[in-house]
């Protein structure tokens, strides 16, 4: 009892500390928020996170915590309840760590924008919409922190909203989250129509045997987590600043998707259907993410299509039915990323904003720190052994290997593995080493304490998270532990097989003439023409068809029947018959005389 009492305590002191910067200027006028203050409060909340973490696992203490009802309707209660496992007590400090590094980089790199407070302060209700996500124990809670990371992913990428790329960006995203979000809520109210709850460990029994719902989650997630179909507003998020594009992927936003997968696992564990798709979609996702990476130029653009194509890995293994193996690559992956976009966005900085990798080069001699953490992080990205990555990566596709399942999607998989080797040896190669292609610069200073000390505190955990995760969490299925040596080595081997390959291609594009274009050559340089075809043919379509519908159908009948023309026709015929009437004959005349003589009579009587 003392355990779970001290752990609710300390969870709540860490959701309190993190508001505090919002809550205490409205309720005093004299205290304002600093860059500095906020930082030092994410930093606080890190390290008072890691006493419920400790106590869990110690002990193993879980807990449940109900605040609040509310009782919309007689028969139906919302909660507002949090759940403490060991999802939500291993998110917290990881999400926090990171924050805190981007947020002490931040404070470099934005240091010249007029409103950075209110940056800071929007980075931060980013961070706490994410934790409320993930301690969410029934659907209203999780709704709301999805919806507020939805808000303020779209008030982050928009910041430099004199662009009009930024503002596109900014919108895409909302709009292809919509079509996520739709999913969501068509879920939440089949679940509340037929379960009359939307407590998560109450649906698991009573969701079973119904497609119905796990589709919607899927559709929420294929959002929120950018798959294959709706995917394009990761990579045009970009247009954000660097520490948005940090924060987005690694610990926020784009895994919500993948973790209310996670979360909401139980509904659809034995759905066959709903998890084949999973492992289809997840292989699509991851390949076709890492093809459009192969020949992009924007050092951003190509982290951002890494994150595309590990989030496909990660819903490979939601298809493969092992949540808390993505939950793991989730946890890795967080401190590399941002270590990535980190680095990406001190080399951006100190070039004058040049982000075209076919303008760096020579940067190890100048930039020695980051272009260090630089190869640490592409080394844990492509997955080398004993670095963060190794340990989820190599296991997701052992897992992926030793199953009886899609042999297509096992097949794609390691040709992403590959592709992920060639693209991130490409980036090192043009970004560090070579040639100085960059225009005369002031001396590039590194010795700034901002910039060098998350980027190196971040390095460490992509060193050391793997091994620490990996050797305190233990894995709640048995991993498996036979198994040939040629599919233990089968990562690897795909790695270093991407490794050489791009090495070969370096060493080709010295001598060799540029191919005539072609559509196939093209494919991976035009985003796999999915933008022109989503954005350009659909929409042309419509607006033609729409168009021909109004013009041709609507205004021209409108015209011919009912309108001007059909009110001169009707006149015209009326004109006929009142000629035909008047032919000059004697029968005719009497005729007439005497129907209207009759018409009097009637009408009289």
């Amino acid at each position: 009892m003392d355990a779970t009492l001290t752990l609710n305590l300390s969870l709540l002191l860490v959701l309190t500390t993190l508001l505090s910067p919002i809550i205490l200027p409205l309720l005093t006028d004299n205290l304002k928020n600093t860059p500095a203050t906020i930082t030092s409060t994410v930093k606080a909340s890190f390290f008072i996170s890691l006493i419920p973490m400790a106590i869990h696992l110690h002990s193993g203490t879980e807990s449940l915590i109900s605040l609040w009802e509310w009782k919309f309707i007689t028969n139906f209660k919302i909660p507002i309840s949090l759940k403490m496992d060991l999802y939500t007590l291993t998110f917290f400090p990881i999400a926090l760590f990171v924050s805190w590094s981007i947020l002490q980089f931040a404070t470099w790199y934005m240091a010249s924008d007029p409103h950075i407070t209110k940056f800071f302060t929007y980075l931060l209700l980013f961070l706490t919409a994410m934790l409320t996500l993930i301690a969410a124990n029934n659907l209203f809670v999780l709704f709301i922190g999805w919806e507020g990371v939805g808000i303020m992913s779209f008030l982050l990428i928009s910041w430099w909203h004199g662009r009009a790329e930024a503002n596109t960006a900014a919108l895409q995203a909302v709009l292809y989250n919509r079509i996520g979000d739709i999913g969501l809520i068509l879920c939440m109210a089949w679940m509340a129509y037929t379960a009359n709850t939307w407590e998560i460990q109450q649906l698991a029994p009573l969701t079973q045997d119904h497609t119905l719902p796990a589709l919607g989650l899927i559709l929420a997630a294929t959002g929120k987590s950018a798959q294959f179909g709706l995917h394009p507003w990761l990579p045009a998020a970009m247009e954000g600043p660097t520490p948005v594009s940090a924060l987005l992927h690694s610990s926020t936003m784009v895994v919500a998707g993948i973790f209310l997968l996670i979360r909401t696992h139980p509904l659809f564990s034995n759905n066959q259907t709903a998890l084949t798709l999973c492992l289809c979609l997840g292989a699509l996702s991851t390949l076709f993410a890492a093809t459009c990476a192969l020949t992009q130029n924007d050092i951003k653009k190509i982290i951002a299509f890494s994150t595309s194509s590990q989030l496909g890995l990660m819903m490979v293994t939601i298809g493969l039915n092992l949540p808390h193996l993505a939950f793991l690559h989730i946890s890795t992956h967080a401190f590399f990323k941002a270590m990535l976009f980190l680095c990406s966005g001190s080399i951006i900085h100190s070039l004058n904003g040049e982000q075209d990798i076919r303008k760096m080069g020579g940067l190890q001699k100048t930039m020695p720190t980051t272009t260090a953490c630089f190869t640490i992080g592409n080394l844990a990205l492509m997955g080398t052994p004993f670095l963060a990555g190794f340990y989820s990566k190599d296991q997701i596709i052992e897992s992926l290997n030793t199953s009886y399942l899609n042999a297509w999607a096992l097949l794609l998989t390691l040709l992403a593995t590959s592709f992920t080797a060639v693209y991130t040896t490409r980036m090192t190669l043009m970004v560090q080493t070579g040639f100085t292609r960059i225009p005369p610069l002031s001396p590039i200073n590194e010795n700034n304490p901002a910039v060098t000390s998350p980027i190196t505190r971040l390095a460490l955990g992509s060193v050391m998270a793997g091994l620490l995760i990996t050797s305190y969490i233990p894995p709640m299925e048995t991993p498996p532990t036979t198994m040939p040596l040629f599919i233990k080595l089968t990562a690897l081997l795909a790695t270093a097989l991407g490794i050489a390959l791009a090495l070969e291609i370096s060493k080709m594009t010295q001598t060799l003439i540029m191919p005539k274009q072609n559509p196939v050559l093209n494919f991976s340089t035009s985003l796999g023409y999915f933008n022109p075809l989503t954005h350009r043919l659909n929409t042309t379509k419509m607006l033609s068809g729409g168009q021909n519908i109004a013009s041709h159908l609507i205004d021209l009948s409108w015209f011919k029947m009912m309108g001007p023309e059909g009110l001169a026709s009707a006149q015209l015929a009326a004109a006929k018959t009142s000629t035909s009437l008047h032919t000059g004959t004697i029968k005719a005349y009497l005729g007439s005389f005497a129907l209207s003589i009759l018409i009097m009579l009637m009408s009289t009587y």
